[in-house]
């Protein structure tokens, strides 16, 4: 028999880690979180803090006290008040009267003209000799006409032939005042197709003209009176020269 080997020891098995001891886990705190002591938060709510520089109170604008007006501001407003009295009591008192007077409109008229000639030196310069019998009538019954400026023109068409002035006059309530107004013409320039529609005309044995007349008229109203500018238009046709007379006329007054 073979002799028997010694069996071999195994080694003991190792032993397992002993357990660390616990430790305390820090957990970090975030950065907006302000960690503020129990005592602090006690001496804040005892004694806040007040910053009245921020703050206003609503009060402060509503309790001012009112500052006094100037008194070249009142001067100025008692004048504005009584200027539109005056205004007012003047608008009034001119209703007043024109409903108690009802003025009218003086008118100018022409009831008879002679054309004794009428030429051409030239061809294009015009002569002439008309007389025509002015009609200033005051058609209002309770006021008096004061005629301070007259003026009387003559136009062919619309070119200015001649002109004359009347002396000034006064006319009564429902008066009427003729005037005899001569016009002469001496070398008046006429434009090549007036002058040719002035033969026409003289051809034609019909002569139109255009009498203007500019008054400046003062009405009495009692112890008022108004002044106003007038303006007299007759548009009259007239026979060949030399007995020209009138043929047809039309005469309006307007302001």
């Amino acid at each position: 028999m073979l002799p028997s080997k010694p069996l071999a020891l195994l080694p003991p098995p190792p032993l397992p880690p002993l357990p660390l001891p616990p430790q305390k886990r820090y957990n970090p705190s975030p950065l907006n979180q302000i960690v503020v002591s129990k005592q602090s938060l006690n001496l804040n709510q005892q004694s806040p803090v007040t910053d009245f520089t921020a703050v206003k109170p609503r009060n402060a604008t509503l309790l001012r006290k009112p500052r006094r007006t100037n008194p070249f501001v009142w001067c100025y407003a008692i004048i504005c008040l009584i200027f539109s009295l005056l205004l007012i009591i003047a608008g009034i008192s001119t209703l007043i009267i024109y409903l108690a007077y009802k003025p009218r409109y003086p008118l100018l008229e022409t009831t008879s003209a002679t054309l004794n000639s009428v030429y051409l030196d030239s061809p294009d310069y015009v002569n002439g000799d008309f007389i025509f019998l002015a009609n200033f009538s005051n058609p209002n019954r309770k006021i008096d006409v004061r005629f301070q400026y007259l003026e009387i023109e003559l136009y062919f068409f619309d070119r200015l032939i001649a002109t004359q002035a009347l002396q000034a006059f006064s006319l009564r309530p429902g008066e009427v005042r003729l005037d005899s107004v001569h016009m002469l013409t001496s070398e008046a320039y006429l434009p090549p197709n007036l002058a040719l529609e002035l033969r026409n005309q003289l051809q034609n044995n019909r002569i139109r003209y255009n009498i203007r007349g500019t008054f400046r008229v003062r009405l009495n109203l009692g112890l008022t009176h108004i002044s106003y500018w007038l303006y007299g238009r007759c548009q009259v046709e007239m026979s060949g020269p030399p007995y020209g007379v009138l043929v047809a006329r039309s005469c309006r007054t307007k302001r």
